[in-house]
């Protein structure tokens, strides 16, 4: 029943909050308190909200003196939850020197740079140490691996199984089958995993010369 009652306060805050995106409310500093309790809720009900996030985060830039650092590090995880969308980089510009200097904010900035770098092993180690921080993120966790499986799909044609494991962050077996047949790959014979053909999805070019005679005439 709880549940439920967040998820109605979720949907009228959403539609609260368009509705003050949509006019000069949104840089009225009055109504920052539903504005980070809508977050609040995206946080427990996994749901996301970029423009309401970028909305908060220059109100954040006008009124330096209502900043919260918690619900910032709110919306940078939340971005992170949307790769390989540019979302971070969005809420990031909008931070200032000061803020980003702080040490969650640097760390959140930490395990981007390890996504993006496709460093995945090395974000699951790191990830723990800022296990109590994420926790909070309902769904982080199958958000950052469906940007992986993205990863995975458009660049390998088979992988061991066991390294698979390893690059979702060192699931179960029965968790690996799950995220296989959600992604419509196939289990091998000798341990692989068979992703697709990617010679198929190389497309031909036809390359059209603009350059013309008269162009290259006064050089010869």
């Amino acid at each position: 029943m709880v549940g439920g009652s967040r998820k109605e306060e979720l949907d009228a805050l959403r539609v609260e909050v368009n509705g003050f995106l949509n006019s000069v409310e949104r840089y009225n500093s009055n109504n920052l308190p539903k504005f980070e309790r809508y977050v609040q809720l995206q946080v427990s009900e996994n749901s996301y909200d970029l423009e309401a996030n970028l909305a908060i985060l220059k109100l954040y830039q006008f009124f330096p003196n209502l900043y919260k650092p918690e619900v910032v590090s709110w919306i940078l995880l939340k971005a992170l939850t949307n790769l390989p969308h540019t979302d971070f980089v969005l809420c990031r510009c909008l931070l200032g020197p000061g803020q980003l200097e702080d040490m969650h904010i640097l760390r959140i900035a930490y395990l981007a740079n390890l996504l993006e770098l496709c460093q995945f092993k090395k974000f699951w180690q790191e990830k723990s140490q800022d296990a109590n921080l994420i926790s909070q993120i309902s769904g982080f966790d199958d958000s950052v691996r469906k940007f992986i499986c993205h990863v995975v799909n458009i660049t390998y044609q088979t992988v061991d199984k066991t390294a698979l494991k390893e690059l979702l962050g060192g699931i179960t077996d029965a968790d690996l089958r799950s995220w296989i047949a959600k992604n419509s790959w196939k289990e091998e014979p000798n341990n692989m995993v068979f992703i697709s053909n990617q010679e198929e999805h190389v497309k031909t070019k036809n390359i059209t010369e603009k350059i013309t005679f008269d162009t290259v005439s006064v050089v010869m």
